[in-house]
């Protein structure tokens, strides 16, 4: 499987490859998904737990018995627990991050949807977000699901990523040509 999504591979990939087919056998992906969301969410929220992740310092026990608290307070179990304790116990829980990513692309692939990295000024509302949608579904022929960024360094417009293909309709985009064209002008 993750030799036919070009961007599932590496450790996160063989990894997130093997999570799938479980799921899928379980027929548990879209629970597994909410779970790997959620437990994603809190990587984001948190400070101390990005750092339980990514720090080499924690043994192995001890980064077990942090997620198993975590684990258990987030109301994540089952399949999605194991895996990540199984993560946890083969040293590789740093690499949670690119293996939920290459499991959500999995899963997008499995439902014949596409997923777009979108990149705006300040959230949107879920209006503008079923517009998006829409907009590219007519776009791609697939339904997409969206990972939204805020970033308000682009100053307004948006960025929107689906696959090798990138629009980038930013008013930083747009102030750095006219900016450009000026230089070349003057």
């Amino acid at each position: 499987m993750a030799a036919e999504h070009p961007s599932v591979s590496g450790v996160a990939g063989r990894y997130a490859t093997a999570l799938f087919e479980l799921a899928r056998d379980e027929k548990s992906v879209d629970a597994v998904k909410a779970d790997l969301d959620n437990f994603d969410a809190l990587l984001n929220e948190s400070a101390d737990l990005k750092r339980l992740v990514r720090s080499p310092v924690f043994s192995a026990e001890s980064q077990l018995r942090a997620l198993s608290a975590v684990l258990d307070k987030a109301g994540i179990s089952g399949t999605s627990a194991k895996f990540l304790k199984v993560l946890t116990g083969n040293r590789r829980l740093f690499a949670v991050a690119d293996v939920i990513r290459a499991y959500r692309a999995l899963v997008a692939n499995f439902k014949g949807e596409a997923t777009a990295e979108v990149t705006v000024a300040e959230q949107l509302n879920d209006r503008n977000l079923d517009a998006l949608k829409a907009a590219l579904k007519s776009v791609t022929g697939k339904d997409v699901a969206l990972n939204v960024k805020v970033d308000p360094s682009i100053i307004g417009g948006l960025v929107v990523k689906v696959g090798s293909r990138m629009v980038d309709s930013s008013l930083r985009t747009k102030l750095n040509s006219i900016k450009h064209a000026m230089k070349e002008a003057g």
